[in-house]
């Protein structure tokens, strides 16, 4: 069992990282020269990103996450907002769940 202690550390460590890398990203974006095809990439990276982890949790998922992606992904198409996309997939997600699907 680990104690408190190296817990703690363990936290206030990927804190560290954390905001290290954030701060840095910031610094290191500052030299950098926006250009269309950079602004492209920034623009979809995050969409890309969260692709990449939600297709491969869906494909071992219940029915009722398979439902609430396929309707996040409509909803995405239909509204372009990604946050409207995601809370209407969590909210099936979580009436699926309560509903037994």
């Amino acid at each position: 069992m680990v104690s408190d202690a190296t817990a703690v550390f363990a936290v206030l460590l990927l804190m560290l990282v954390t905001m290290a890398t954030r701060f840095s990203g910031v610094w290191i974006m500052s030299y950098v020269t926006i250009t269309p095809r950079i602004e492209a990439f920034l623009k979809y990276m995050a969409s890309g990103v969260l692709i990449a982890i939600v297709v491969p949790n869906t494909l071992s998922a219940s029915p009722r996450i398979w439902i609430a992606v396929a309707a996040a992904a409509v909803a995405m198409i239909a509204t372009r907002s990604a946050l409207t996309a995601m809370l209407i997939g969590t909210a099936l997600a979580a009436a699926g769940r309560a509903f037994g699907i």
